[in-house]
Order: C-alpha cells, then structure tokens, then sequence
C-alpha cells in the first residue's frame, strides 16, 4: 500500500509533537508516525512525571519539616501507590491528551508504527501494535514530500548492569512500585541528581556513584557546593570518582560493586538506576538508505534550520548537536517547519537554558565563568546571594545566588548567566531573555522587580555589575 504525503514527521515526541503543530499552522498537510506514546519520553517517562515525583518529594519534606515555622502536625505517611496514580493519572495522562486533542484540533494524522527509510523520499511503517501492519513485506509505505526526524534518544546501558529486575533506567525509576529503603544511583547528572533528590525527600537512603571528580559537572563548583550541601542534610551519601563495575542481584536486593582509585566496594540496596547519558536514536531509523548525513555520536549534520544534507529532509532534538533538552527540541521544531513553508527561520538563539531540578534548583544560560577561562575570554562576574532577598528568607530558603556573566568593558554586556536557589527554574527564562536579546546589565538594573520576590536578585546583582550595589 502507497500513500503520498506532504509532510510526515518521524517521532511525536516535543520536537515532533510541536513542529507537526507549527507546520500545519503554517498550511502544510502534516501526519506523525509514533512507534509508542504521543509526547514522546518528555511526557511520558521523563521530565514531566519526574517533576511530579519530585514535587511529591517537596511537599512530603514540606509536612515534616512545619516545625520550622511553628506548625506542629503529626508524622506524615506516604501511600506509594496513590503517588505513582497521581503522577500517572493526574499529570502524564492528562498532558499527553492535551498534546494529542491539539494535534486533532490542527487536523494532523497520526500513524501508529515504525518508520523505517527506504530512500531520500520514501519510508515504510513497520507495526509495533495490532492497528497497523505486521511485517515490513506487507506495510504501508510513504512517500513524502518533506520530512522531520525527531526519534529522540534512549538511555545507554553500561556493562554489567543489564536493565532488568532491580537494575533500572530512568523509567524504571520513575515507575518503582514502591519507595527503597536504599537506592543506589549511577550517574550523578542531571537526571541521577533529580530523582536522587526525589527519592531521599521520600524518604530513601540514596548513595550516589559518579565517576567524574563532582556530580553535576554541567555546572560551576561554587553552584554544586549549595547543592552537596542539601543532599548531605539528607543524609545521600555521594562518591566521586566512583567506577561502577557490577550488578549482581536476587528477587530481593542487588548489589553493586564499584571501585574508587582501583580499591573495590560494594553497596548494597534495593534497587539501582543506571542514569549515565543518552545515546541519538539515529541507527534503527534506515539513514543508511538515505543520502543524510551522521556525524559524530550518531548525531545527524544540519544546517540552521535543521536541513540534512538532503534538502527535503530535516532533523532535530536529540539526535542533532547541542543540548538533549525538550524546549532545545521545541525551538528546532517550530524553525524547521516554518522553513519547509519558506519562512526566513533559523535556529540562531545565543543561548539555551539549561535546568536541573536538584535542591535548590539550578539553572544556566550562556556563558559561565568556567567556560569563559577555558575559552581565553575576559569577563565580569556579578553575584547576588539569595541571604539577602526577604522573599528567599520567608520561605526559609536562602541558600544560593545569581550570578551574571558580562563583558569586561564599560558596556556590560550580558554573555551568560547562572541561579543555583529557590525559582531557578523559572528565572533563568529572564535571563535567557536578556541574554538572546543582546541586554547589558545596565537594562536589567533599570528593569523595575516587583517586591518582595525571588526576582529581585536579577536586578540586584545587575546593580553589583555596574558598580552601585544596594542591598550588598
């Protein structure tokens, strides 16, 4: 069976999900070809339910700790299973239908199966579900006019820890069935330091194995230490340098030995999640038959406006360079397909922020003061503690900073920018604004902040840059 197509897109994951919208704003007739969920690892099984487990983790610390503000409350209990409803029912599901009524509302067909390329425009969908076909012989092949690849990125699964049993994945430790009285974490990341976080709220004890010097080695040391600060308050033991060499395990346990400057240790928990990278799903995709383009890592070479080097093909997220973030893939999404419509789109942002919802939060945007050395690039710094803003104080949360990256000359102008406190999250998109905008610091200290708010740090170190300091 043959079917022609205008624009199909491979993948219903953010960048997908986002592009098929945009391009059939744009008039385009759009179909997305999913081999599991709509909405992609995002939605279903990555940063979405793990923010819910992390809020869960919050509010359960929230409820122990009242005493701080004079409220006594009796011990709370954790029901587990309500928790992984909630986050299952309440949040992911309710997301993931929210993405696929919007891609109804815009008209755009969804086929459930496998693509696999034939050619620069032709693609066959193998069946992974009883809707569609059972074999490559007897599918639906499609032939199409312009086409997006957005399959995204699995986790990588180091030797001698196999994913299965009591070895996990970042799924799987989203999905525990129940909360470990010991947890062992692979990786200390973005992704390994969150649900470490999360589970120690929730009341495991967590040992954290990172074979690197720091965890989190994205971000600066002096925004790690506020960070290494809290986990230790949790009582999460973390080991650097740590080279994880084996799982071994039964119906009950699993034992992971490790080695630090060759001496051998083992821990001992209930469970252990591998989070140690992801690799481009790029090699399952038939690019082979294509005249597209793989470079290092398995990640796809494109133009700005994620063009392959097959003009009517495009790539984007994961499997392309730069950071494996969703709102990355967004942007790349929404450029390529105004690019199919002959819009003049690039993906030529100065700057993606990057988050990591640790505790506190930790964000970044730019340029940092470590990359600058590295680069040979003179800069300012300008830092503004969290201690000295009252609505940080108020919610007992005052560690932390904000910090901007500048120029070094009169003009100030913004290169990069960094929060480690309460709200990173959500400040560093001023940052990002500010940063991609070409504002100098001048601009932001001129910028009115409402008080009392977590916001008022931006202004505040914005005035250190500048020299006329206040609240410092």
């Amino acid at each position: 069976m043959l079917k022609k197509l205008d624009t199909v897109i491979i993948g219903g994951g953010p960048g997908g999900y986002v592009a098929a919208i945009r391009a059939a704003e744009l008039g385009q007739s759009v179909t997305v070809i999913e081999k599991d969920k709509v909405g992609g690892v995002c939605l279903n099984v990555g940063c979405v339910p793990s923010k819910a487990l992390i809020n869960a983790g919050h509010r359960f610390q929230d409820a122990k700790d009242a005493s701080t503000f004079g409220i006594t409350t009796q011990a709370p209990s954790i029901d587990f299973t309500k928790t992984q409803e909630w986050k299952q029912k309440k949040v992911v599901d309710r997301m993931t239908s929210g993405v696929k009524m919007l891609l109804k509302k815009h008209k755009v067909d969804i086929i459930e199966g496998e693509a696999v390329l034939d050619s620069n425009t032709k693609l066959r969908v193998v069946s992974t579900g009883p809707k569609q076909f059972m074999s490559a012989d007897d599918g639906l092949t499609i032939e199409f006019k312009n086409l997006i690849i957005a399959t995204g990125s699995r986790p990588v699964e180091i030797p001698g820890f196999k994913f299965e049993g009591r070895v996990v994945d970042s799924t799987g430790g989203l999905g525990l069935p129940e909360i470990p009285k010991e947890f062992v974490v692979i990786g200390g990341g973005y992704v390994g330091t969150e649900l470490a976080t999360a589970y120690a709220n929730l009341g495991a004890h967590v040992t954290i194995l990172e074979g690197t010097p720091s965890i989190l080695p994205n971000f600066d040391k002096d925004m790690v230490k506020v960070v290494l600060k809290q986990l230790k308050k949790k009582g999460v033991d973390v080991i650097t340098s740590a080279m994880a060499k084996k799982a071994t395990q039964d119906d009950k346990s699993v034992t992971v030995t490790y080695a630090v400057d060759g001496k051998e240790s083992t821990v001992k928990a209930d469970y252990c999640m591998v989070t140690v990278g992801r690799k481009p799903n790029t090699d399952n995709v038939g690019l082979e038959m294509t005249d597209v383009k793989v470079g290092d890592h398995g990640l796809v070479d494109v133009d700005q406006q994620g063009r392959t080097s097959v003009p009517n093909i495009y790539a984007i997220g994961d499997i392309v360079a730069g950071p494996a973030l969703a709102h990355k893939a967004f942007f790349e999404g929404k450029t390529a397909a105004g690019a199919i419509s002959g819009k003049n789109t690039a993906n030529d942002f100065v700057g993606v922020p990057a988050v990591c919802f640790a505790d506190p939060e930790l964000a970044t945007v730019g340029l940092t003061p470590t990359e600058a050395k590295e680069k040979g690039t003179e800069i300012s710094t300008a830092k503004f503690p969290f201690a000295g803003n009252a609505r940080a104080v108020s919610l007992d949360q005052p560690d932390g900073f904000v910090r901007l990256v500048t120029t070094k000359d009169d003009d100030h102008i913004l290169l990069g920018a960094q929060v480690v406190g309460p709200g990173a999250s959500d400040l560093i998109a001023e940052l990002s604004l500010a940063l991609n905008s070409g504002m100098n610091a001048e601009d932001i200290a001129l910028t009115i902040h409402p008080h009392p708010t977590l916001s008022e740090p931006i202004q505040e170190a914005a005035d250190v840059a500048i020299g006329y300091p206040t609240h410092i």
